[in-house]
């Protein structure tokens, strides 16, 4: 199983992190108040109906490396600058090449033509000494897969425990049967990833699908991930019900991602719910699965 070799990458951590724990040599955990992760997906800044939560995303288990010669302090500041509401930070070594002290250069001051953007830690979180690692960084938010972790329970905890530390969780599922397991545990950030990651297939319709079957409620905040790249799949999913989006590899692969922010926010999403776009009365159900399955 694909998410196996993601949990086994990351033993070698968390046992370094228990050996730590078991000298008490942790850090501290950062007691400075963090962006507000929830907020800034809820009221994006640019009053748009959906907000973009940008990706900084070196390589993929998909795709193999994706860029390694953008460093993540110009990203960041081009991201900004671009008009992103929050920001995605893969921190997994092994398949994403990413590293835990990019969250701290991510958060300098700066790099943001205001104040500093949340910042989410996309990593594979299983045990409790990952969430307390991540609240030594600056990060304002974590990432929790059902699959990685299913069980109510555990999720639960884990997501009490962040939330402890001022983080926010967020949940990610990829159907209805993760979604009962995700809304058990209290989750109130529910990212929906297009993307199974046994398969690596995508499918946007089945993405789509889910939130107009089974819409937010209670105040849940959804996140559409994975197969985002143009103009016309912001509008789809705010159609949808969603809240935001997070967009990575589509912003990431041409080596000029404020560039490419800024032209999937092309589109604008102010005013009314679609701006001055529309989106065809019929799409393409075969577009929707197979289409840019390489976005994320």
């Amino acid at each position: 199983m694909r998410l196996e070799r993601f949990h086994q990458a990351k033993q070698a951590e968390v046992a370094a992190l228990r050996l730590a724990a078991e000298r008490e040599n942790l850090p501290e955990p950062l007691t400075a108040s963090r962006p507000d992760f929830a907020a800034a997906l809820s009221t994006p800044a640019s009053g748009a109906t959906l907000a973009v939560v940008a990706e900084y995303k070196r390589a993929s288990p998909s795709r193999g490396v994706i860029r390694e010669d953008l460093d993540v302090e110009e990203v960041v500041r081009q991201y900004a600058a671009a008009g992103a509401d929050a920001l995605s930070i893969l921190t997994e070594e092994t398949w994403f090449h990413g590293r835990l002290d990019f969250l701290t250069r991510a958060a300098a001051p700066g790099l943001y033509p205001a104040a500093p953007l949340p910042l989410l830690r996309k990593d594979f979180i299983f045990d409790s000494l990952q969430v307390r690692a991540t609240a030594v960084t600056p990060a304002s938010a974590l990432l929790l897969i059902v699959r990685l972790t299913p069980e109510a329970r555990l999720l639960r905890q884990l997501r009490e425990e962040a939330e402890g530390f001022g983080l926010h969780a967020v949940v990610e599922i990829f159907d209805a049967a993760d979604l009962r397991l995700a809304r058990e545990s209290g989750a109130r950030i529910i990212q929906v990833n297009a993307r199974d990651l046994q398969t690596f297939a995508v499918d946007r319709a089945a993405c789509l699908s889910l939130a107009r079957s089974c819409p937010p409620e209670n105040g849940e905040i959804w996140v559409a991930a994975s197969g985002i790249s143009r103009a016309e799949h912001l509008v789809q999913a705010a159609e949808a019900g969603y809240q935001a989006a997070l967009v990575g590899t589509a912003l990431m692969e041409k080596g000029m991602p404020g560039a490419a922010l800024m032209s999937l926010l092309g589109c604008p999403l102010s005013g009314d719910k679609l701006g001055h776009c529309s989106v065809p009365e019929t799409v393409d159900s075969d577009e929707l699965r197979g289409e840019n399955s390489h976005a994320e």
